[in-house]
């Protein structure tokens, strides 16, 4: 199963100096029976697609709870044994959980797909996106139109063997 685990730049030097994403329980984002039931799609790209983007909101969140990393989401994506992402059975069906699972083994990073990152042109609009979720969460339209404005920039794709240039 392909998972895509949320992290910051910061997580993303500690994966590399580690050699792996962490030992477990991991949150991920992947394509589950309720991502497919919420997003109403067949097509397997499409579905990656959304569990990659549902990865990148939950990269947004670790920004917001970590002011000094550098303002770029950053989403690993893995290929992991199906036993070993579950759905988070606590998680319950909420729109915020869905596609979301554990990952209950070790994650090696040399076994990653891909990391994806945003780009430079990116950071003014994600910073302001982190500033404004925690009124975003409280129903502020106009802050959520910012938390928005993020969703806007696609991720770009980087090798594995390109993390050391990521982390600049």
């Amino acid at each position: 199963m392909r998972v895509y685990v949320p992290l910051t730049l910061p997580g993303l030097a500690q994966a590399h100096k580690a050699g792996e994403l962490g030992a477990g329980p991991l949150t991920a984002y992947a394509v589950t029976p309720a991502l497919r039931e919420w997003y109403v799609s067949d097509d397997i790209e499409e579905l990656e697609y959304a569990a990659l983007n549902r990865a990148a909101a939950a990269s947004l969140r670790l920004l917001a709870g970590d002011p000094e990393a550098p303002r770029r989401r950053i989403v690993v994506a893995v290929d992991v044994a199906d036993k070993d992402a579950v759905p988070d059975p606590d998680g319950g069906l909420t729109v915020a959980s869905i596609g979301e699972v554990r990952i209950t083994g070790p994650v090696v990073l040399a076994k990653a797909a891909a990391v994806h990152a945003d780009a430079g042109d990116a950071v003014a609009d994600v910073t302001a996106a982190a500033d404004a979720l925690g009124a975003a969460d409280k129903g502020d339209d106009d802050a959520q139109f910012v938390v928005d404005g993020a969703e806007d920039h696609e991720l770009l794709w980087f090798g594995v063997q390109e993390i050391p240039a990521l982390l600049g």
